[in-house]
């Protein structure tokens, strides 16, 4: 923003209602040039409010058909980390979803598990819905649903967490049932957060320094006029990468015993 000419205000918000007023108040304040929005789901009365005052706002990991929203897609970053799971020999693995809230058009917890699907069917393994919980975003909802498959007769040898802080929990979890990872289980998260470098956890990385400095170039093109005002808004899916590290180790396929 600097580079560019343009002052950098920040403006956090501590609750919806605080940002559904936020949202709705600035429109007509117009003490902005332009609205760089993160991981915050305006409603469709504040998108069409920032299209009528003809505001520049872009969205990053969010997403709304008024305005140009920058996502990672989900699916397939799901996608490859079940499969990564299924190329070492898991056969039971254990997913731990967020909160699938059906209220936002953009839904990571219902996109990663559309790609845990997608990674179980090629693999021709069947869907286990005991094997899929829901907990809250953070290490103690992580921790809670660990719990819950690692006490099973048949725990899963492998899990999933949906996010790396998530994940963390897990690695609680094992750790309180002396459940060795990756000796007896595997696991992998989901942001790539630092913590999960430093911890050697396996997770799918969202390129979220990339994302928000193409949030911010596009933001500046809206500002600046080299984007047509009239011109459709676009939604951009950046690619997360696999990132493999120790705590996912190969298992021998289970082989049923035959009589002759």
């Amino acid at each position: 923003m600097t580079q560019a000419g343009r002052e950098f205000v920040l403006y956090n918000v501590q609750s919806n209602d605080q940002c559904d007023s936020y949202f709705h108040k600035l429109p007509k304040q117009r003490r902005v040039d332009g609205l760089l929005v993160i991981s915050i789901f305006p409603d469709d009365a504040a998108a069409a409010g920032f299209k009528h005052a003809g505001m520049s706002v872009v969205l990053v990991d969010a997403y709304h058909p008024l305005l140009t929203s920058l996502v990672v897609n989900n699916v397939e970053g799901a996608y490859q980390a079940v499969k990564c799971l299924i190329e070492h020999g898991h056969r039971r693995i254990g997913f731990i979803n967020g909160i699938i809230d059906s209220a936002f058009r953009f839904n990571p917890s219902n996109d990663r598990l559309i790609g845990l699907h997608r990674a179980i069917g090629e693999a021709g393994l069947p869907f286990e819905p005991e094997l899929v919980l829901t907990a809250d975003w953070d290490r103690q909802g992580g921790r809670k649903a660990a719990l819950q498959l690692l006490t099973r007769e048949d725990r899963p040898t492998a899990i999933f967490a949906a996010s790396d802080v998530q994940a963390i929990g897990v690695l609680e979890a094992a750790r309180s049932l002396n459940i060795s990872v990756p000796g007896d289980l595997s696991l992998i998260g989901f942001d790539g957060i630092e913590l999960s470098e430093i911890m050697e956890l396996s997770t799918v990385q969202q390129p979220m320094k990339y994302m928000g400095e193409l949030g911010v170039q596009k933001l500046i093109a809206q500002i600046e006029g080299s984007v047509d005002g009239g011109s459709p808004p676009e939604l951009i899916r950046l690619q997360p990468s696999l990132m493999v590290r120790s705590t996912i180790t190969t298992v021998a396929p289970l082989i049923k015993a035959t009589h002759t």
